[in-house]
């Protein structure tokens, strides 16, 4: 069965009462084990993706062109107003500025004001996240929760290294900082299972090592990749640029590729005993298709969707977007053997998803 909306009001409580006792987060020397089917998002549906298509996103259609040229091209206020859609239809309610509220979650004992945020982009090659995108998530976290600019940070730890000055984001606050690599990915923590390396360790970018960050926002592309982790990239191969990505280039890349995405670094602080999320920092997934491509990740996109998605919990994210929008919509059929461990790596069905695994089209 899917979580139901009881389930997430009782989430929110057991998150609220676990405030006072969330410890400082370490840098993690041994394996933290999540619990299979438990909830992330205390406030969201975590297996609900929302989407939505719309031609007014763009000018013109002009499929194989630049990052440069699409940041032309790109419309900003439709893109705003969709991805305010998208909030109040995760959310289930009316008001974007409820919607933002309840999918942002302010960490405990912190004001907004005091909240540190980082964005992960996907920086490699050729295509990037678009800037109406990019400022549309960082006006939010100003305007509607109050997080100062200086405390929103943008990066990729790997691909990142010139992203200020060859991907300028446009419109972006002022103040807020797109810290490239961000200091690299240096700092070791625990990985859990699938992932059977000896030493259990890999390295991540040393803020999300360290505690420092409180929130994590997770933009995602839609390109295609190796099929030995369903043949595309979206919103689970992004922490790669958070994590090294190096296992993911050899033997059991899925099952690394899966562990990271359970470790409290990505999900949140985790109750050692229970292997429940105390405060999730992967708060939000959102997906800009406005370009898209079969094959990847490097080259130019080979179709124009004009497409955003959005959900919470990024396993359920690309599984449901891998098979009904890159599969069904776009034609570029995933890998299922690897795509079905999206789900059962983490506890889910098919059978376990709202619709049985629909997008909610607006």
């Amino acid at each position: 069965m899917g979580i139901s909306r009881r389930d997430f009001v009782k989430g929110t409580i057991i998150a609220g009462a676990a405030i006072t006792v969330v410890p400082t987060i370490l840098v993690r020397k041994s394996p933290a084990e999540w619990a299979k089917k438990t909830i992330v998002h205390p406030n969201v549906n975590n297996l609900r993706v929302v989407g939505i298509t719309d031609p007014r996103m763009t000018r013109a259609k002009e499929v194989e062109t630049s990052w440069k040229r699409q940041q032309e091209l790109v419309v900003s206020d439709p893109v705003s107003e969709n991805i305010d859609k998208l909030a109040c239809a995760l959310m289930e309610t009316k008001d974007p500025k409820d919607a933002w509220k309840g999918i942002l979650v302010k960490p405990p004992e912190k004001s907004w004001s005091d909240t540190i945020v980082a964005i992960k982009t996907n920086n490699i090659s050729q295509q990037h996240t678009r800037s109406a995108v990019m400022s549309k998530v960082c006006h939010t976290l100003v305007d509607v929760l109050g997080v100062k600019t200086a405390n929103i940070y943008i990066y990729d730890g790997v691909h990142g290294s010139k992203m200020g000055r060859d991907t300028p984001f446009g419109g972006l606050p002022k103040g807020v900082k797109v810290v490239d690599q961000w200091g690299g990915i240096s700092t070791p923590v625990a990985v859990p299972s699938p992932w059977d390396d000896p030493s259990a360790k890999s390295e991540i970018v040393k803020p999300l090592a360290d505690g420092t960050v409180d929130i994590l926002v997770n933009i995602a592309l839609c390109k295609g990749h190796w099929t030995n982790y369903g043949g595309f990239t979206m919103a689970m191969k992004n922490p790669m640029g958070t994590f090294s990505p190096s296992p993911v280039h050899r033997d059991g890349a899925q099952d690394y590729l899966l562990a990271v995405n359970k470790t409290p670094e990505i999900l949140g602080s985790m109750d050692k005993k229970t292997g429940k999320v105390l405060y999730p920092r992967q708060q939000l997934c959102l997906l800009d298709a406005l370009w898209a491509s079969k094959g990847g990740p490097s080259g130019l996109p080979s179709a124009q969707p004009n497409f955003l998605a959005m959900g919470v919990f990024a396993p359920v994210f690309d599984y449901i977007l891998a098979t009904r929008f890159r599969g069904e919509k776009m034609g570029w059929k995933p890998n299922m053997q690897a795509t079905k461990r999206f789900l059962s790596e983490f506890g889910y069905d098919e059978k376990d998803l709202p619709g049985g695994g629909e997008i909610v089209e607006i």
